[in-house]
């Protein structure tokens, strides 16, 4: 196995190491799912309030929109700003640890 020549501690191989950046990848999807399941909760109560409005009192609505279409563009929305945020969310983390240099005394 080759020894760590440059002497950065990015490239060490330990177990210690490695079980760091575990915990650091964990913690980063935790945040992110967090975040994430915040976003879906807000944007389905921000697109079922007008979405269920419309379909009561405008007339194209009333006739096409069914509880299934209400139903899917409600979970479409939150999908979506679950999956945005969540993503936004681990790569700010990933970026904001990338520049945490970890001291020698931790490694």
């Amino acid at each position: 196995m080759a020894k760590n020549v440059g002497g950065s501690p990015f490239e060490s191989t330990g177990l210690a190491a490695l079980d760091q950046k575990l915990a650091m990848a964990k913690r980063c999807s935790h945040e992110g799912v967090i975040a994430g399941a915040k976003a879906a909760v807000v944007a389905s109560v921000a697109t079922a309030i007008p979405t269920m409005a419309s379909a009561r009192w405008l007339p194209w609505a009333k006739a096409n929109l069914n509880h299934t279409a209400q139903a899917l563009i409600i979970s479409t929305v939150a999908g979506a700003a679950y999956f945005i945020v969540a993503d936004k969310t681990i790569l700010a983390a990933a970026r904001r640890n990338s520049f945490n240099k970890p001291s020698t005394s931790d490694l």
